[in-house]
């Protein structure tokens, strides 16, 4: 189900562990299984829990615990706002709430044209920058103003 280059990710993220550990990589191929198909099915999910020779709950756990994985599709763009609360304090529920409506979904939700995806997330260790977005679990956005939310947006191709 996975492709042969992502298994050899998976072999060089277990290598980094003593024999017998391989659990210790499930992080990490969760994010190389998610990478390689754009969200963790629950096939994908079993994949990894198999190469890790783990119940697939154990793997499952994981993935539905932290919100960087994403258990349905998700759009071209997922947006993560941070609404901890001193991010909801500095301005993170305003960019929120603007995002809500500038793209007309809920939390959780996909636009129609499949595009973007918006999260709610818990601290992305940035409080003294926020409000903070995250675009696609990689991109870390910081101190945005409605202005910087239309350009990001724009941006998006």
């Amino acid at each position: 189900m996975l492709t042969t280059e992502t298994l050899q990710k998976f072999a060089r993220e277990v290598a980094k562990y003593p024999a017998g550990q391989q659990r210790s990589a499930v992080m990490a191929c969760l994010a190389l299984a998610q990478e390689e198909q754009g969200w963790l099915s629950p096939e994908a999910i079993e994949a990894v829990a198999n190469y890790l020779e783990l119940p697939p709950i154990a793997a499952f756990e994981v993935a539905s615990f932290y919100n960087m994985y994403d258990l349905k599709p998700v759009g071209k763009y997922k947006l993560t706002v941070c609404t901890n609360l001193p991010c909801a304090l500095s301005g993170g529920n305003h960019a929120a709430a603007y995002l809500k409506e500038k793209l007309g979904v809920e939390f959780g939700e996909t636009t129609p044209d499949g595009k973007f995806t918006l999260k709610e997330g818990e601290c992305m260790g940035a409080c003294g920058d926020a409000p903070v977005l995250l675009v696609n679990n990689r991109h870390m956005c910081a101190s945005m103003t409605p202005a910087e939310i239309d350009q990001l947006l724009e941006g998006c191709e």
